[in-house]
Protein backbone atom coordinates (compact mmCIF):
# COMPACT_ATOMS: atom_id res chain seq x y z
CA UNK A 1 0.00 0.00 0.00
CA UNK A 2 3.15 2.63 0.74
CA UNK A 3 4.44 1.57 -2.60
CA UNK A 4 1.19 3.21 -4.37
CA UNK A 5 1.20 6.25 -1.76
CA UNK A 6 4.76 7.49 -3.32
CA UNK A 7 4.36 6.19 -6.90
CA UNK A 8 4.26 9.92 -8.30
CA UNK A 9 5.93 11.36 -10.56
CA UNK A 10 7.77 13.98 -8.33
CA UNK A 11 9.14 10.72 -6.66
CA UNK A 12 10.25 9.46 -9.65
CA UNK A 13 12.10 12.60 -10.43
CA UNK A 14 13.42 13.08 -7.36
CA UNK A 15 15.18 9.53 -7.34
CA UNK A 16 16.07 10.50 -10.95
CA UNK A 17 17.69 13.81 -9.42
CA UNK A 18 19.69 12.31 -6.63
CA UNK A 19 21.62 9.89 -9.71
CA UNK A 20 22.31 12.79 -11.32
CA UNK A 21 23.53 14.62 -8.12
CA UNK A 22 25.82 11.26 -7.73
CA UNK A 23 27.07 10.99 -11.26
CA UNK A 24 27.80 14.66 -11.57
CA UNK A 25 29.87 14.34 -8.26
CA UNK A 26 31.87 11.32 -9.83
CA UNK A 27 32.38 12.63 -13.67
CA UNK A 28 31.32 16.69 -13.28
CA UNK A 29 31.95 18.71 -16.52
CA UNK A 30 32.11 22.30 -15.06
CA UNK A 31 31.49 24.40 -17.85
CA UNK A 32 29.88 27.98 -17.08
CA UNK A 33 28.04 27.79 -20.61
CA UNK A 34 26.88 24.51 -19.20
CA UNK A 35 25.63 25.66 -16.13
CA UNK A 36 23.77 28.34 -17.22
CA UNK A 37 21.62 26.55 -19.67
CA UNK A 38 21.16 24.45 -17.39
CA UNK A 39 19.89 26.74 -15.33
CA UNK A 40 17.51 28.09 -17.74
CA UNK A 41 15.74 24.91 -18.67
CA UNK A 42 15.28 24.42 -14.77
CA UNK A 43 13.56 27.55 -14.98
CA UNK A 44 11.45 26.59 -18.03
CA UNK A 45 10.46 23.40 -16.41
CA UNK A 46 9.20 24.90 -13.04
CA UNK A 47 7.29 27.35 -15.19
CA UNK A 48 5.82 25.20 -17.54
CA UNK A 49 5.11 22.74 -15.33
CA UNK A 50 3.47 25.48 -12.53
CA UNK A 51 1.22 27.09 -15.47
CA UNK A 52 -0.21 23.86 -16.36
CA UNK A 53 -1.01 22.60 -12.81
CA UNK A 54 -2.73 26.34 -12.66
CA UNK A 55 -4.86 25.72 -15.55
CA UNK A 56 -5.75 22.22 -14.57
CA UNK A 57 -7.05 24.01 -11.16
CA UNK A 58 -8.99 26.58 -12.79
CA UNK A 59 -10.77 23.56 -14.70
CA UNK A 60 -11.46 22.39 -11.82
CA UNK A 61 -9.91 18.87 -12.61
CA UNK A 62 -7.41 16.60 -10.51
CA UNK A 63 -3.55 17.14 -11.07
CA UNK A 64 -3.17 13.01 -8.96
CA UNK A 65 -2.29 10.26 -11.68
CA UNK A 66 -5.12 7.67 -11.54
CA UNK A 67 -7.88 10.24 -10.05
CA UNK A 68 -10.92 10.32 -11.75
CA UNK A 69 -10.59 13.88 -14.66
CA UNK A 70 -13.66 16.35 -14.20
CA UNK A 71 -13.18 18.04 -17.19
CA UNK A 72 -11.09 17.39 -20.14
CA UNK A 73 -8.51 19.65 -20.77
CA UNK A 74 -7.39 20.96 -24.26
CA UNK A 75 -7.18 24.49 -24.20
CA UNK A 76 -3.87 27.06 -23.33
CA UNK A 77 -0.75 24.65 -22.98
CA UNK A 78 -2.56 21.91 -23.35
CA UNK A 79 -3.13 23.01 -26.81
CA UNK A 80 0.65 22.34 -27.65
CA UNK A 81 1.42 18.83 -25.77
CA UNK A 82 -1.14 16.53 -23.91
CA UNK A 83 1.66 16.02 -21.11
CA UNK A 84 2.92 19.48 -20.69
CA UNK A 85 3.41 18.86 -16.84
CA UNK A 86 4.98 16.01 -17.85
CA UNK A 87 7.12 17.68 -20.12
CA UNK A 88 7.84 19.99 -17.68
CA UNK A 89 9.41 17.73 -15.57
CA UNK A 90 11.80 16.10 -18.27
CA UNK A 91 12.33 19.72 -19.11
CA UNK A 92 13.36 20.70 -15.72
CA UNK A 93 15.53 17.26 -14.83
CA UNK A 94 17.65 17.62 -18.10
CA UNK A 95 18.53 21.23 -16.63
CA UNK A 96 19.19 19.90 -13.36
CA UNK A 97 21.68 17.33 -14.77
CA UNK A 98 22.90 20.04 -17.19
CA UNK A 99 23.30 23.37 -14.15
CA UNK A 100 25.32 20.25 -11.97
CA UNK A 101 27.53 19.71 -14.75
CA UNK A 102 26.17 16.13 -14.93
CA UNK A 103 25.71 15.57 -18.54
CA UNK A 104 26.77 12.29 -18.80
CA UNK A 105 24.09 11.39 -16.97
CA UNK A 106 21.57 12.80 -19.54
CA UNK A 107 20.05 9.30 -21.46
CA UNK A 108 18.78 9.05 -18.11
CA UNK A 109 16.35 11.99 -18.87
CA UNK A 110 14.92 9.38 -21.93
CA UNK A 111 14.35 6.90 -19.25
CA UNK A 112 12.85 8.73 -16.98
CA UNK A 113 10.26 10.01 -20.22
CA UNK A 114 9.92 6.29 -20.73
CA UNK A 115 9.02 5.71 -17.31
CA UNK A 116 6.35 9.07 -17.15
CA UNK A 117 4.70 7.28 -19.95
CA UNK A 118 4.35 3.55 -19.34
CA UNK A 119 3.55 4.45 -16.38
CA UNK A 120 1.29 7.35 -15.88
CA UNK A 121 0.88 8.62 -19.41
CA UNK A 122 -0.48 5.70 -20.75
CA UNK A 123 -3.06 4.76 -17.97
CA UNK A 124 -4.00 8.41 -17.77
CA UNK A 125 -4.90 8.10 -21.62
CA UNK A 126 -6.95 4.91 -21.08
CA UNK A 127 -8.95 6.76 -18.06
CA UNK A 128 -9.10 10.11 -20.22
CA UNK A 129 -10.69 8.00 -23.28
CA UNK A 130 -12.84 6.48 -21.07
CA UNK A 131 -14.41 9.30 -19.75
CA UNK A 132 -14.24 11.84 -22.50
CA UNK A 133 -14.48 9.30 -25.37
CA UNK A 134 -15.01 10.42 -28.93
CA UNK A 135 -13.95 14.13 -27.48
CA UNK A 136 -10.07 12.85 -26.23
CA UNK A 137 -10.02 10.64 -29.08
CA UNK A 138 -10.31 13.87 -31.41
CA UNK A 139 -7.69 15.82 -28.55
CA UNK A 140 -5.43 12.87 -29.16
CA UNK A 141 -5.51 12.57 -32.57
CA UNK A 142 -4.52 16.56 -32.70
CA UNK A 143 -2.00 17.19 -30.10
CA UNK A 144 1.11 15.63 -29.64
CA UNK A 145 1.72 13.28 -26.30
CA UNK A 146 4.58 15.10 -25.24
CA UNK A 147 5.44 18.10 -28.14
Amino acid sequence: MVAREVDFPPVWLAGFAVAGVVIGQILPLNVTAIHIGGGILVGAGILLMLASVAQMVLARTTVLPGRDPRTLVTGGLFRFSRNPIYLGQVVMLAGLYLYWGAVVALPLVALFARILQKRFIVPEETLLLERFGPAFEEYAMTTRRWI
